[in-house]
């Protein structure tokens, strides 16, 4: 069965259905992973987005119960080359086609991605539409054009409620703005004793639950839209440790004074060298961002640049210069992608550790 994927400037590819046969509107992004495909239709960084995957063949080792990085996907619609009809894997459970339908997420396979990235690429991430064959391409342009996409992502995906993933180690309080498994996983195989609490949890709520560090989670649209972590995060900076990841990074930029753009088509895939400033050691690393701390709103600030992306110098990494605190751009979990950067779960439970035994000398 055909089916279109439409695009505001009025591209229009053809292709063939897979998945659910619902409509679905949303921001049209690229990554470029070349496997991962299913950490990447569960990340809820990708909240109201339809993602295109460059890598021309996906699917081939199916859906299994073990990669997911949240139990409801969020996005709106997967772009493809070729979805493997008969994947091959010790792990398989269902196909790539199975799990889109069992998630009523639209699906097309057989378009160029290629000459949809470069269209990206130069125009910047677009609004799109995955819609059946016998639809207008005018009409839904003209729609396209007048519609604004939604801003409360993270309210759609942060958890409702608060909940304990017990360990008999630090307290780790996790605000989640759309956390991915994965920091909770990594957090878990530390010891940590961690609680899981809201995006909009106040600073008090959290201190009552004497937590030993606080982390920041990643999670999807722009920060600036987020206006309930900046009060937290700077009642909390300070008075405990705290690492933030992704859009936990770019929330924490804000509420120190520092300032986030859009960028023109963000950063996703799991191959984006990044340089630590102070080792001058290079890390690849797993991202997924389409908004950025703007490097000459540091200054004035008690920031510290502390990493870069190599491919376009962004700012990768930020350090408090008066408490301890840090935050990094990219995923130091993977999920998928590689682990050069999981040191930094060490790096912050070490941070937390220094932090109690300076508490402990001076009471």
């Amino acid at each position: 069965m055909k089916r279109q994927l439409i695009l505001e400037d009025g591209t229009v590819l053809i292709g063939e259905a897979f998945g659910s046969d619902r409509d679905s509107v949303g921001e049209v992004v690229f990554n470029t992973g070349m496997t991962g495909y299913q950490e990447i239709l569960t990340d809820p960084s990708y909240c109201g987005q339809i993602v295109t995957l460059t890598y021309p063949l996906i699917g081939n080792y199916g859906v299994n119960r073990d990669d997911f990085e949240s139990v409801e996907p969020a996005v709106k619609g997967f772009v493809v080359r070729e979805a493997a009809d008969f994947p091959s894997n010790w792990r398989n459970q269902m196909s790539i086609d199975e799990f889109l339908k069992l998630k009523n997420i639209p699906g097309i396979a057989g378009v160029d991605t290629r000459q949809l990235t470069r269209i990206i690429r130069k125009y910047g991430t677009l609004k799109g539409a995955i819609c059946g064959i016998e639809q207008s391409p005018e009409k839904v342009i003209e729609q396209l054009k007048s519609s604004s996409l939604p801003t409360d992502q993270v309210k759609q995906v942060s958890t409702k409620t608060s909940y304990r993933s017990p360990g008999r180690g630090k307290r780790i309080v996790l605000v989640d703005y759309g956390m991915k498994h994965g920091i909770l996983r990594e957090l878990n195989k530390r010891g940590c004793d961690v609680v899981v609490v809201p995006y909009h949890t106040k600073a008090a709520d959290i201190l009552a639950l004497s937590p030993d560090g606080i982390m920041l989670s990643n999670g999807p649209g722009d920060p600036k839209d987020v206006e309930e972590g900046n009060n937290m995060i700077q009642e909390i900076l300070g008075k405990i440790p705290l690492f933030g990841i992704c859009l936990g990074h770019q929330l924490f930029a804000l509420a120190c004074g520092a300032d986030t753009y859009k960028m023109k088509f963000g950063h996703r895939g799991s191959n984006h060298p990044v340089k630590d400033l102070e080792t001058g050691k290079i890390a690849l690393t797993s991202q997924n961002h389409g908004y950025s701390v703007r490097e000459e709103s540091i200054e004035g600030t008690r920031l510290k640049v502390t990493h870069t992306a190599l491919n376009d110098g962004s700012i990768e990494g930020l350090l408090h210069k008066d408490y301890a605190a840090f935050t990094v751009q990219y995923h130091p979990e993977a999920s998928p992608g590689p682990e050069d950067a999981n040191y930094l779960f060490d790096r912050f439970i070490e941070m937390v550790e220094a932090n109690n035994r300076k508490e402990h000398q001076h009471a």
